[in-house]
């Protein structure tokens, strides 16, 4: 039975580093070479998708289908529309003057990746993650978190969203 579990765990720690993997593969992509908006948008929804599988393998069902209808769902059709709605051209690179952003850019992504590298590794040995509480990713305990201590900012994120929609609604009408 122990083999069994071993191999259970093995196997859920492997999907979740090939899960995590292809949330930052993507996430990195978006940023460093889609120049497309609509594309940057379908990279966003592997990025989405894959940390909801994450929380799959974290055993927090709720909050993975929260964020497949919210994020991957809802968030992402909005940022379509609103992409589609503006028309927005594809972002062409001027001659000459990505060398510097390009080195630079490189340069702290290593950096970057350095430092995670050092606080994982530190983080593996002794100082292993603990198992999370059972109430973690319910329903009482997350509807408990959002309207308490999250309800501000919680209502800041969906006033945000409003005023960027009659936001981009406005930017199209002047177009037309």
């Amino acid at each position: 039975m122990r083999a069994v579990w071993k191999g259970v765990l093995a196997s859920r720690r492997t999907v979740g580093v090939q899960l995590a993997a292809l949330a930052l593969v993507s996430a990195l992509a978006m940023v460093a070479f889609v120049r497309n908006a609509f594309a940057g948008v379908l990279s966003l929804t592997v990025t989405m998708v894959c940390l909801a599988g994450i929380f799959v393998l974290l055993e927090a069902y709720l909050v993975a289908a929260i964020q497949i209808m919210v994020y991957a769902g809802a968030i992402l059709v909005l940022i379509l529309f609103v992409v589609m709605l503006l028309n927005l051209p594809e972002e062409a690179r001027r001659p000459g003057s990505g060398m510097i952003q390009g080195g630079l850019g490189f340069v702290l992504a290593v950096a970057f990746a350095a430092v995670v590298g050092w606080m994982v590794a530190r983080s593996v040995g002794e100082h292993s993650f603990a198992r999370p509480s059972p109430e973690f990713g319910t329903v009482g305990a997350l509807g408990l978190d959002l309207f308490s201590r999250f309800f501000y900012a919680f209502e800041a994120i969906s006033l945000l969203l409003v005023v960027a929609m009659v936001g981009a609604v406005l930017l199209a009408k002047r177009r037309l």
